[in-house]
C-alpha cells in the first residue's frame, strides 16, 4: 500500500476562513470553560508582561513584585493571559509562563487562517501557590514561534495576576508555604525522551513539611503528539501506525522509590489531524492545560529529615517526546521547627508493561481488518504519619487506575480505517486521621476519548478523510469527616467535532463538508457555585450560546 493519505492529512496545517468577533455568528476561536470564581474583594492587579509578540524560538523574561496595597494572605490569586496570532499561517505552538521556574501556565495556541486572525483568553486559579508570590522574581514566557516566508503567523500575548485580599466572607484558604519547580528550563518544564529518561532534582527542604503535593503537566509532542493512536511494535508497520503501544503514564518518585502515579491526558491541539475540526471550538483544555495533583503527604515525615531528597518523574513509554512540567508544593507546621514520621506502607511497585491483545486478519488481497487492545490496571495503597505540633496526623492513600484502548482497522487499497475507543479511569480515597479529627475524601476522573478517522480511495484518484472525535474529562469529589459532610463537586468539560476534508487526485485539499462541532462545560460545587455553558458551531462559524442549563443563577 502506497504512503497512506491518513499521513498526508496530518500536514494540513493552515487552511483558509473568514474573520470574526468571538461571538455567535463568528470565526474567532470560542471556548465554553468558565471564568475562575472570584470573591466580590477588589484585586489587586500585577501585570506580568504586556504585547510581548513571539516569532522566534527566545524565551521572554519578565520581572515581578508583590502588590504592596494586597500583602496577603489572599482569598483568591488569579492568573489571566490573553493572547492572539496574525492571519497567515503558522502551526499550533506550545505557551509557557513560569515564575521563578515555577510553570503557572501551561497550553497550546490556535491556528490563524489566510482572513481569520484568532485571539483568545485564559485563566488559571494560583490560590494553592500562595507562598510563590510573597517576594520579588523573575519570571519568563516560552512560546516558540518559527516566521518565514511560508509561517507568517505572528503570536503575541499579555499576562497578570490578580491578588484578592480576604474578608470576612471570603476568607483566605491555606496555601503552600512553599511551590518549587522540578525542572529550571524555560516555561519551568523539562524533555524527557523514553522511559528511561528522569527528571529528578535534589532538594533540601524544610524540617517542618506537614504535607505535599506535585502538581504535574505531561505533555506529548513529536512522535508521541499522538499516542493514543499507537500500536504494539510488532504490527505498527502493518497497520501504518506508530509503535510503542497507546499506554502512557507519569512515574513520581522520591529519592528513586516509587511514590506515586499519574495519568496522561489525550490532549488534541489545534493542528491535530484535520485543523477544521478545531475551528472555531478547540479541544477539551487545548489552549489551557489542567495539572495533575500527586498526593506526596504520606512522605512528609521522610522529607523533614534534613536529609537532601531527590523528587522525580518519567514518562513510562515515552517514544521521543514528553515536556513536563512539575511542581513541588510544601505545608508547613509553623508550630514546629521539626516534625517527625514514617511512611507506614506503599504497595506502589515498577510499571507493569500493558496487556495486549491482537486480533488482526490479512486476507489474500493484502487487506487487513481486525482489532488491537490495550489495558493497563494499577491499585495501590501509600500511607504515611508526621507529628506535628498539633499532634499525631495519619494520612492513607487508596488509589485505583484504570486503562483501555480498543482499535479497530480496516485497510485496503481503497480504504483506511481506523477506530479507536479510550479511556482512562481513576478513583482515589485519601483519610486523614489527627488527634481530635478524622476527614475523608473520594476523587473520580474519567478521561474518555472517541476517535474515528476513515479515508476513501475513489476510483478517479480523490480521497475523503472523515474523522470524528468525542472526548471528555470529567472529575467529581466528595469531601467528608467527624465535622460533616463538605459535600460534592462535579465538573464536565466535553467536546464533539466532525468534518469530512476532500482531496484530488494529487493529495490537495479541495474542500470539507459536514463540518459541525460543540463544547458542553458544567460545573458546580456544594458552596452553590453552579456553571453551564453550550456552544455550537457548522462549518468553522459560531452558530449557538447557551448558557445556564440546571443553574437558577447561571456562573454562580
Amino acid at each position: 500500500m502506497p504512503r497512506t493519505p491518513r499521513l498526508l492529512a496530518l500536514l494540513v496545517l493552515a487552511l483558509p476562513g473568514l474573520a470574526g468577533a468571538q461571538t455567535v455568528g463568528s470565526r474567532n476561536t470560542a471556548t465554553a470553560d468558565p471564568p475562575v470564581p472570584r470573591p466580590a474583594t477588589t484585586p489587586c492587579a500585577v501585570q506580568l508582561f504586556s504585547g510581548f509578540t513571539f516569532a522566534d524560538f527566545s524565551p521572554k523574561p519578565f520581572t515581578y513584585a508583590p502588590p504592596a496595597a494586597c500583602p496577603g494572605p489572599w482569598a483568591k490569586v488569579v492568573l489571566e493571559a490573553d493572547f492572539s496570532v496574525t492571519a497567515g499561517r503558522q502551526f499550533d505552538r506550545t505557551a509557557q509562563i513560569a515564575l521563578g521556574h515555577v510553570n503557572i501556565y501551561y497550553g497550546t495556541t490556535a491556528e490563524p487562517s489566510a482572513a481569520v486572525s484568532p485571539s483568545w483568553h485564559v485563566e488559571r486559579d494560583l490560590t494553592d501557590y500562595g507562598g510563590l508570590f510573597r517576594t520579588p522574581q523573575s519570571g519568563d514566557v516560552n512560546l516558540g514561534n518559527l516566521v518565514n516566508g511560508t509561517f507568517t503567523g505572528i503570536l503575541s500575548g499579555s499576562a497578570r495576576l490578580l491578588f484578592y485580599p480576604a474578608s470576612a466572607a471570603a476568607p483566605a484558604p491555606r496555601a503552600a508555604d512553599a511551590v518549587l519547580p522540578l525542572s529550571t528550563d524555560p516555561g519551568g518544564a523539562a524533555l524527557l525522551d523514553t522511559t528511561a529518561n528522569v527528571l529528578a532534582p535534589t532538594f533540601s527542604l524544610p524540617r517542618n513539611v506537614e504535607a505535599a503535593y506535585l502538581d504535574v503537566i505531561p505533555q506529548s509532542q513529536s512522535a508521541d503528539e499522538f499516542w493514543y493512536t499507537c500500536v504494539p511494535d510488532d504490527v505498527a508497520d502493518q497497520l501504518f501506525s506508530c509503535p510503542g503501544t497507546s499506554f502512557r503514564e507519569v512515574e513520581v518518585t522520591l529519592d528513586g522509590q516509587p511514590a506515586g502515579v499519574a495519568p496522561v491526558y489525550p490532549w488534541l491541539y489545534t493542528g491535530a489531524i484535520d485543523p477544521l475540526l478545531w475551528r472555531p471550538i478547540p479541544a477539551v483544555q487545548t489552549l489551557n492545560f489542567v495539572p495533575y495533583r500527586v498526593d506526596l503527604t504520606p512522605f512528609a515525615g521522610v522529607l523533614s529529615d534534613g536529609q537532601p531528597h531527590q523528587v522525580g518523574v518519567q514518562v513510562y513509554n515515552a517514544n521521543h517526546y514528553f515536556l513536563v512540567a512539575a511542581s513541588l508544593l510544601l505545608y508547613l507546621d509553623h508550630g514546629s521547627v521539626q516534625v517527625t514520621g514514617a511512611v507506614t506502607q506503599n504497595t506502589l511497585g515498577a510499571a507493569v508493561p500493558p496487556a495486549i491483545q491482537e486480533n488482526l486478519t490479512t486476507a489474500a488481497d493484502g487487506s487487513v481488518t481486525g482489532t488491537v487492545s490495550t489495558t493497563a490496571d494499577r491499585q495501590l495503597t501509600i500511607a504515611g504519619y508526621v507529628n506535628t505540633s498539633h499532634g499525631r496526623v495519619e494520612t492513607t492513600l487508596r488509589q485505583t487506575l484504570s486503562f483501555s484502548n480498543r482499535q479497530s482497522f480496516v485497510i485496503s487499497d481503497t480504504q483506511y480505517v481506523q477506530n479507536i475507543v479510550q479511556g482512562t479511569k481513576v478513583s482515589l480515597a485519601t483519610f486523614t486521621k489527627g488527634d481530635h479529627s478524622v476527614s475523608h475524601s473520594e476523587k473520580q476522573l474519567s478521561f474518555p476519548l472517541n476517535l474515528g478517522i476513515d479515508l476513501l480511495a475513489h476510483p478517479d484518484g480523490s480521497l475523503d478523510q472523515t474523522v470524528t472525535v468525542d472526548q471528555r474529562y470529567d472529575v467529581q469529589d466528595a469531601r467528608g469527616g467527624n465535622g460533616g459532610d463538605s459535600g460534592l463537586s462535579r465538573v464536565s468539560n466535553a467536546i464533539h467535532s466532525a468534518d469530512t476534508l476532500l482531496f484530488d487526485p494529487s493529495g490537495a485539499l479541495t474542500g470539507f463538508r459536514d463540518r459541525n462541532s460543540s463544547q458542553t462545560y458544567s460545573a458546580r460545587d456544594a458552596g452553590g457555585y453552579c456553571y453551564n455553558r453550550s456552544i455550537t458551531a457548522v462549518d468553522g462559524l459560531l452558530t449557538s450560546v447557551s448558557d445556564g442549563q440546571g443553574c437558577g443563577n447561571p456562573g454562580h
